[in-house]
């Protein structure tokens, strides 16, 4: 299953890249995360449905400080093009 994300809210300067990256790869899932200019925080991932579904849920808590408002989620086909979950700066 993949994924594509738009994370909006008190998403950035909250430590929101590596709180996603950390999950991630303790879900096995492979990917990118990286900050918005307008704010907001884009991902794309791909793993197993029951994985990625668990992802979801913990990328809505976010870490301490953060305050996700909106979550933009985009099915696409996997492309299995990675090989481990990164943060793009």
């Amino acid at each position: 299953m993949r994924v594509h994300l738009y994370l909006s809210g008190t998403v950035q300067g909250v430590f929101f890249r590596d709180f996603t990256r950390r999950q991630a790869k303790a879900l096995k899932i492979k990917g990118w995360v990286r900050n918005l200019i307008d704010g907001r925080v884009e991902a794309v991932g791909e793993g197993e449905e029951k994985e990625i579904n668990e992802w979801l849920k913990k990328l809505r808590e976010g870490p301490p400080g953060a305050r996700v408002t909106n979550i933009e989620i985009y099915y696409e086909e996997p492309t299995g093009e990675f090989s481990d979950f990164s943060i793009i700066y």
